[in-house]
Order: structure tokens, then C-alpha cells, then sequence
């Protein structure tokens, strides 16, 4: 029996213990969870006001004006196809000796020579679908050797608009 009330004292002593007791912290943050929704909704709409030049509604009806007389530019004639790169180095007497011999053996195909330091670069073609710009890879295969298909900015073809 006195081991059994020993054990009750103990319990009570735990009890006790771990009842609920007054902290700042867990005051706070308590306060905080409940206050911060009526804070954040307490907020009004803002408005802004643009301050800008009035030469700039100028500049913008020229622009406009611009565009609309200046459609049939080659720059809007590009589209996006593909095209053969048939050699890569940083060496330019043999890019312009690769855009010769791939000339005088395809001469209905334009050549195009870009330099982006330190090397250059030759493609060929201006290809709509990759099947066609594939199938000038297989027939260069064995005159160059590094073809690789680039896809970007290309001139489109010429169309005949001869009535035969």
C-alpha cells in the first residue's frame, strides 16, 4: 500500500508539472496567428500615375506608321527551316575553299559564311523540312567530312512565276 501512494505522488507531481503554463512566447504567437488575417486584409488599393513625355505618343503613331509602309521587307520574307553546315573551323582560306568546291558541285544552292570568333562557319541550303535538308546531307557525306543540320533562320526559296 505505501508503494501504491508513492506512486500517486509522483503522478501528481507530473501532473502538475505539465499543466499549462503562462509563457510570452506561446502568448504571442498565439496573438499573432489570430491578429495577422485582420492585418493583412487591412490594407486599401493603391493607384498609380504614369508620368511620361508627350513626345512619346509621338514616336509611337510614327513607329506605327512605319510598319505599316514597310511590309515587304527581307526581313519579314524570313521564315524558320533548316540548313547543312558543311564545315567548322577557325581557319578562313578553308571555309572559303569549302563554300568553292561545295559550289562547283551544287551550284543551285546558296552558301552562307558566318564568323563568330574565333571560327567559321558554312552552310548550305535553305530548307523548309529536315527530310530535304537529310537528304542533301547523304549525298555530301562523302566530299566534307562534318555535316551537321542547323535549324534557324532561313531565305525562303524562290518561286517561279513564269506561266509556261
Amino acid at each position: 500500500m505505501r508503494r501504491q501512494r508513492g506512486t500517486e505522488i509522483t503522478m501528481k507531481k507530473a501532473l502538475s508539472y505539465y499543466k499549462a503554463k503562462f509563457s510570452p512566447i506561446r502568448c504571442c504567437f498565439f496573438f499573432v496567428l489570430i491578429l495577422a488575417p485582420f492585418f493583412s486584409f487591412s490594407q486599401t488599393r493603391g493607384r498609380v500615375e504614369v508620368v511620361k513625355d508627350s513626345l512619346i505618343d509621338t514616336l509611337i503613331a510614327k513607329r506605327s506608321g512605319l510598319l505599316k509602309t514597310n511590309t515587304t521587307t527581307p526581313i519579314a520574307e524570313q521564315e524558320y527551316g533548316y540548313r547543312v553546315q558543311i564545315f567548322f573551323g577557325s581557319n578562313r582560306q578553308a571555309a572559303y575553299s569549302a563554300q568553292a568546291k561545295f559550289k562547283d558541285e551544287y551550284p543551285e544552292f546558296r552558301t552562307y559564311i558566318t564568323y563568330t570568333e574565333p571560327n567559321f562557319r558554312v552552310q548550305a541550303g535553305d530548307f523548309r523540312t529536315r527530310l530535304e535538308a537529310e537528304k542533301l546531307k547523304s549525298e555530301l557525306i562523302r566530299s566534307f567530312t562534318s555535316l551537321f543540320i542547323i535549324s534557324g533562320k532561313i531565305n525562303p526559296p524562290k518561286t517561279d512565276t513564269s506561266n509556261d
